[in-house]
């Protein structure tokens, strides 16, 4: 069973009842959130998103259109995900690199960007302050250190790069600089450590 709760643009989105949605926050149209929920005060999610089971989505919060966030991850103050990323289950988030319990450190809040298209695999791990490129995609259970480029694959602990990932989610050949994909046929050019769709 779910309840109809007004979003920031016309229509509603569909929350269950035993989530929380905490007021004021922006919801836009057509976005689900799911059993045991919990979405603060001053949080912005887009349209059409999907927010799983047992999610924590913190006040400071941004979420883009099309967002799909999976079972049991929490977005912490200072995360922001761009339209279409996807969060696989258990993904974990952080906003300070060095918390101490008895040692406040709200005010070192580190932003966490993850841009358009991204896909973080099951139980990865994100160390706060960092940016995840466009389309890249991270492997299940990798911890991000560092940036990741736009259209990347990465995996392991510490995250490292071992190829390139196109735009509809299927692996990359470069072969002297180009690729195209096989899937879809989405051209791209290495230019130095960076991999740019052609035509933009």
């Amino acid at each position: 069973m779910t309840d109809e709760v007004p979003s920031a643009g016309p229509g509603t989105c569909l929350a269950h009842e035993s989530s929380y949605i905490d007021q004021p926050c922006e919801i836009g149209p057509g976005t689900r959130i799911w059993h045991f929920s919990h979405v603060r005060a001053g949080a912005r999610i887009g349209a059409n998103c999907v927010i799983g089971q047992n999610v924590y989505i913190a006040g400071t919060c941004v979420l883009g259109d099309n967002v799909k966030v999976q079972n049991n991850v929490s977005i912490y103050d200072g995360v922001e995900l761009e339209d279409d990323v996807f969060c696989g289950p258990s993904v974990v988030f952080t906003n300070v690199v060095n918390p101490r319990s008895a040692i406040p450190r709200k005010d070192q809040f580190r932003r966490t960007r993850v841009g358009r298209g991204a896909t973080l695999g099951a139980n990865a791990t994100i160390i706060c302050g960092r940016t995840i490129g466009a389309y890249a995609f991270v492997a299940a259970g990798a911890v991000v250190t560092r940036d990741v480029p736009d259209y990347a694959l990465v995996m392991g602990v510490p995250a490292r790069q071992v190829g390139w990932m196109c735009a509809c989610g299927e692996s990359l050949r470069v072969v002297e600089g180009a690729v195209q994909c096989t899937a879809c046929g989405t051209a791209y050019k290495l230019t130095g450590a960076r991999l740019v769709r052609e035509g933009r």
